[in-house]
């Protein structure tokens, strides 16, 4: 892991390099207050994590955590007027919990994760998560730590499991159609970079028809998410969460596919409501008290103003839970 002493902020910094989504709403609803502990788990281009240290001053520290070195390199530049209130670390959110202990930040007042990709990632060709742009078939958010390129993935794994991560991943109903089509392209040697990929996917799943989404995106998704184990450092920061946040500790997730969402929404209800006795007992014999209160019944969603800025946030969804 890294450690920096490190706002980036201004126009030419975070719009530059990824427009937080949500800004406000998700700052207020993490309730973030002066001399308070605060971690961005998704630090991106530090937007979010800015806001943070802005409203925590003077004393609030701030621990910053990505997989990406472009990321932390970046925001232990732009947070540097913040000097050593903010931390940057090396690392994936599902690792909250121990990253904090190691710098000595635990029990935190509040937790921030931003699912997905950034905006730089989408527009480096080179990272490979562009259907619209030719680049390897990369997709890690992270170069280092041993993790399996998208290439790697759709070579190892058999026709079958590779159509059951697309269709449980990506949502993607022809997943079968798709997964064969991708077999039959390797075994062709067609299939050298993103837009092999892509077309090969569009042709398998039909073309646009009347959808303003790129038929390749569910796909996309799917081996994005499979190739970095996105749900499944979403569930380890869920069931970490309780232990890293002191009471009235906060935390917030944006999201931005259903499969996400719901893990996030599914997680907090489980937290809020544990208890596992039959409905029809009449005293809880179980003994599992609640462990956070809900913010947000239904989840926050972004104003028109802000999906015309930036069209990107169009299916954000914001969700928030405060711990008992």
């Amino acid at each position: 892991m890294l450690m920096f002493a490190a706002d980036r902020g201004g126009p030419s910094g975070t719009a530059a390099y990824h427009a937080p989504v949500m800004l406000q709403r998700a700052v207020e609803l993490l309730g973030v207050k002066p001399g308070g502990r605060y971690c961005d788990g998704t630090l991106g281009g530090g937007g979010h994590a800015a806001e943070i240290l802005r409203r925590s001053a003077p004393d609030g520290v701030l621990l910053g955590i990505d997989r990406d070195d472009d990321a932390l390199t970046r925001c232990a530049e732009s947070l540097g007027r913040f000097g050593d209130r903010a931390i940057l670390a090396r690392g994936s959110f599902g690792h909250v919990l121990d990253i904090a202990e190691e710098r000595g930040l635990l029990p935190l007042d509040g937790i921030l994760v931003d699912l997905g990709v950034s905006s730089h990632q989408l527009d480096t060709a080179s990272r490979g998560f562009s259907f619209d742009k030719d680049g390897p078939l990369d997709m890690r958010l992270g170069r280092g730590g041993g993790l399996t390129t998208a290439g790697e993935l759709i070579r190892l794994l058999p026709e079958a499991e590779l159509a059951r991560t697309i269709s449980r991943l990506g949502e993607e109903r022809k997943a079968r159609r798709v997964a064969r089509a991708i077999k039959q392209a390797l075994g062709r040697d067609e299939l050298h970079g993103t837009l092999d990929l892509a077309r090969v996917v569009s042709r398998a799943v039909g073309g646009r028809g009347k959808s303003k989404i790129n038929p390749a995106t569910r796909t996309f998704q799917a081996l994005r998410m499979a190739v970095n184990d996105e749900l499944g450092a979403l569930e380890a920061l869920l069931h970490s969460a309780p232990d890293a946040l002191r009471p009235g500790g906060r935390i917030a997730v944006i999201a931005f596919h259903s499969l996400e969402d719901r893990a996030v929404k599914q997680g907090f209800a489980r937290l809020a409501s544990p208890c596992t006795c039959p409905p029809d007992l009449p005293v809880c014999g179980c003994g599992l008290e609640p462990k956070v209160k809900l913010l947000t019944p239904r989840p926050a969603r972004p104003d028109e103003d802000e999906v015309a800025r930036n069209p990107r946030s169009r299916s954000a969804k914001l969700r928030a839970a405060e711990m008992l």
